[in-house]
């Protein structure tokens, strides 16, 4: 089992910046490769970044390209999210997820062995 716990979710006004950050515990962290989704009301939850066991292989969906940017830290056992020049498009829930399959396989939700609870972003017009 691995545990995952968000934090950093807020409130912000469009064109601010929030830092996610998620806490694993459990299973050895450097073994999966991990990821952040979201989901806004109403709407399937979706791919937002990925990045691999080792931390050198990155993705990002289109829509937060050059905006965010995902980070790991093996030895403390997190992974952030920053978010910049943030937009009301960008409001959901975030979730920070586990996979502990092939990297490839990593891109489809469907491949994620364990889940956080969310955070909440909220971003203003």
């Amino acid at each position: 089992q691995v545990q995952l716990v968000e934090s950093g979710g807020g409130l912000v006004q469009a064109g601010g910046s929030l830092r996610l950050s998620c806490a694993a515990s459990g299973r050895i962290f450097a073994n999966y490769h991990m990821g952040w989704f979201r989901q806004a009301p109403r709407l399937e939850r979706e791919f937002v970044a990925i990045i691999n066991s080792n931390g050198d292989s990155l993705y990002y969906a289109p829509s937060v390209r050059g905006r965010f940017a995902i980070t790991r830290d093996n030895v403390k056992s997190t992974v952030d999210l920053q978010m910049d020049s943030l937009k009301p498009e960008d409001t959901a829930v975030y979730y920070c997820a586990a996979c502990g399959g092939s990297e490839s396989a990593c891109y489809v939700r469907s491949s994620y062995d364990y889940w956080g609870q969310g955070t909440q972003v909220t971003v203003s017009a």
